[in-house]
C-alpha cells in the first residue's frame, strides 16, 4: 500500500452501470471503488451514450460549450460539448459524461461504427480540454484499450506546452490488442503510421489510417495487461498482432494485473439467482444445484454423472475447433453430460445442436447470451472447459472457482495465471491445465480431470482449493496502486532528464 494518496483520472469507452459491453466496463466499475477504499480520489470520463437513462442516473451540468479542436483547416475546427456529472454517493467516484449529439447521443451501440476513431478521439482530447477548465488535476491518468489511447499521444504532443497536464503520468491498460487501426490493410508506405507526432486532424484519410494503441504504447509512463502472462505472450509474434517488436522495446514499462472479482456480487453463499445457497461449510448443498442444472438443461438428473460446461462466445479464439474434434469422442466413450451457452458463429451453434439431437439428456444448449445463467452453471457443474487460443483476462475461470466448478483451461494469458494443476500426491492446485493448442493435449486434461473425479474425496478437496482462491478487487487494487507509483517515478525521471521529453523509446 502506498503511503501518498492519490488523484486518479480514469477514461474509458464503457463503464457500467452506464454502458456495458464487455469485460472493461465492470473493471472501470469494481477497480475505482476499490481503490476509494484504499483512500485514494477517483474521477471517471466516459461518454453520455443515447441509452443513458437520466431518470436513473440524474446528472448536472458541469461545463457547457465545450470545444474540443479537431485540427481541422478546412473543416469543422470544434467540435461543441458538454460535459455532465453525475454523482451516486460518497463510496463512488464522480462520473463526467462527455456530451455531444452526433457522436454519443445519437447511436444506439457503444462500439461498431465508421467513425468511431473520431468518436473516441473526441472522447480522449474532450477529456483533456475538461482538465484545461478544472482545478483539479490528477495525479495519473488511466487511458483504457486503443479508444482513449489518443489521450496519451495528445497529451506528450499537442498539450505539450501545458505544464500542469504535462506533468501529469499516464496508465495504459491494454484489455485487448485491437489497436483502433480502420484501413490498415489498404495502407501504402507512405501512409505507414510509426507512431510518433500529433495525431491526423479528425475526418482526414490519415487520422483513418493512424495506428492508436500504438501511440499509447510509445507515450504512455506505464502500460498493463490483464494479466502476467498475457504481457509476456503479447511480446512475441503468435500474439503482438505487428506491434510485439514495439512492445518488446517498452518491456521494461509494462506489467501485468489480473482482473478481480467482486465477492460481494459472486457470493454462493447469498446469491438468489442459484437453487440453493452453500458455502465452503454447507458444501454438500451444492448438489441441490447441480441437480437444477440437469432439469434446467433437460439432462438425466443424476449427482454420479460429471457434467462438463462451456459457458462464452462461440467463437475461434475460445477454442471451439478443438471442442469439435474432442467433445464427440468424449460423449462416446465417457459418461458425461455436456453444457453449452452463449452466441457466436453459426457453424458451432449447429455443430451443438447436432449434438443435442444426438444425445438426447446428455447434451443441453442455450445458445444466446444470458446474465443469469452462468451462475446457475457455475454454481452446478462439475468441470468447466475453456481451451482458449488466447485469453488476455480469462474471468471466466475466476468466477467458476468462487462456485466450485473445476476449470480445465489451455495454459494461456490470464487463464494460466488463475489455474494451477491439480497435483495427486499433494492435492494442491486449483484445476487442469494443458499446454500445446492440440485435440490431444485437450483430451489428456479431460481423462485426468475425470480420474480425479471418480474419487470423491480428492474431488471436494479440489473444490475446496477453488473456493479458497482471493481475487478480491482489493488485492487488484494494491496492484493498481503499485503500477500508478511507477508510473509517476517514470514520469518524474523523464521530466527530470529533460523536460520537454515525451517519451523514451526508440523505435
Amino acid at each position: 500500500m502506498v503511503a501518498k494518496k492519490l488523484k486518479i483520472f480514469m477514461v474509458a469507452a464503457e463503464v457500467a452501470p452506464f454502458s456495458e459491453v464487455g469485460g472493461l466496463s465492470q473493471v472501470m466499475y469494481f477497480l475505482p471503488r476499490a481503490l476509494m477504499k484504499l483512500g485514494h480520489e477517483v474521477r471517471m470520463f466516459t461518454p453520455k451514450y443515447g441509452t443513458l437513462d437520466e431518470k436513473q442516473f440524474p446528472l448536472k451540468l458541469d461545463i457547457e460549450g465545450l470545444a474540443v479542436p479537431t485540427g481541422e483547416q478546412d473543416g469543422p475546427k470544434r467540435l461543441i460539448c458538454n460535459v455532465k456529472g453525475h454523482d451516486h454517493g460518497v463510496r463512488d467516484p464522480h462520473v463526467c459524461f462527455l456530451e455531444n449529439m452526433e457522436y454519443f447521443e445519437q447511436r444506439s451501440n457503444v462500439y461498431g461504427y465508421s467513425d468511431d476513431h473520431i468518436r473516441f478521439a473526441l472522447l480522449s482530447r474532450g477529456a483533456l480540454e475538461a482538465l484545461r477548465r478544472e482545478k483539479w488535476i490528477p495525479d495519473v491518468i488511466h487511458a483504457n484499450d486503443w479508444h482513449t489511447a489518443y489521450l496519451i499521444n495528445d497529451l506528450r504532443t499537442r498539450y505539450v506546452r501545458n505544464q500542469r497536464l504535462f506533468r501529469v503520468a499516464t496508465l495504459l491498460s491494454i484489455h485487448n490488442l485491437h489497436q483502433g487501426v480502420f484501413d490498415f490493410g489498404n495502407a501504402s508506405d507512405l501512409d505507414f503510421d510509426d507512431g510518433k507526432g500529433e495525431l491526423a486532424s479528425f475526418f482526414s484519410e490519415r487520422f483513418f489510417k493512424q495506428n492508436a494503441l500504438k501511440r499509447g504504447i510509445i507515450y504512455a509512463d506505464a502500460i498493463n495487461t490483464v494479466s502476467e502472462t498475457y504481457s509476456r505472450e503479447i511480446m512475441t509474434e503468435e500474439f503482438g498482432a505487428g506491434i510485439d517488436n514495439l512492445i518488446k522495446e517498452v518491456r521494461t514499462k509494462v506489467f501485468g494485473i489480473l482482473n478481480g472479482l467482486d465477492y460481494t456480487e459472486f457470493d454462493p453463499k447469498t446469491d438468489s439467482i442459484i437453487k440453493k445457497n452453500f458455502s465452503l461449510a454447507t458444501l454438500e448443498d451444492r448438489v441441490v444445484n447441480k441437480a437444477d442444472l440437469q432439469k434446467e438443461f433437460n439432462l438425466t438428473v443424476n449427482p454420479d454423472i460429471p457434467v462438463l460446461a462451456m459457458i462464452g462466445r462461440l467463437d475461434n479464439q475460445k477454442g471451439l475447433d478443438l471442442v469439435v474434434d474432442v467433445l464427440p469422442f468424449v460423449l462416446r466413450e465417457y459418461d458425461i453430460q455436456f453444457i453449452a451457452m452463449g452466441g457466436g458463429d453459426p457453424r458451432y451453434r449447429e455443430f451443438f445442436l447436432d449434438l443435442e439431437k444426438q444425445y438426447p439428456k446428455r447434451v443441453g444448449t442455450h445458445l444466446m447470451p444470458n446474465f443469469t445463467l452462468p451462475r446457475k452453471i457455475f454454481a452446478g457443474t462439475d468441470l468447466l472447459l475453456l481451451p482458449s487460443r488466447w485469453e488476455p483476462g480469462g474471468i471466466v475461470a475466476v468466477e467458476g472457482m468462487r462456485y466450485g466448478a473445476v476449470p480445465l483451461v489451455r495454459e494461456t494469458g490470464g487463464l494460466a495465471d488463475s489455474v494451477s494443476e491439480f497435483n495427486l500426491v499433494s492435492q494442491e492446485g486449483t484445476g487442469f491445465v494443458f499446454e500445446q493448442f492440440h485435440s490431444l493435449a485437450f483430451m489428456g486434461a479431460i481423462t485426468r480431470a475425470l480420474m480425479v473425479y471418480r474419487q470423491p474425496g480428492m474431488w471436494k478437496r479440489l473444490i475446496r482449493n477453488c473456493m479458497r482462491q482471493d481475487f478480491s478487487w482489493e488485492k487488484v487494487a494494491q496492484h493498481y496502486e503499485d503500477v500508478y507509483m511507477r508510473a509517476i517515478d517514470f514520469r518524474r525521471a523523464l521530466l527530470k532528464k529533460n523536460p520537454h521529453q515525451a517519451y523514451r523509446v526508440e523505435y
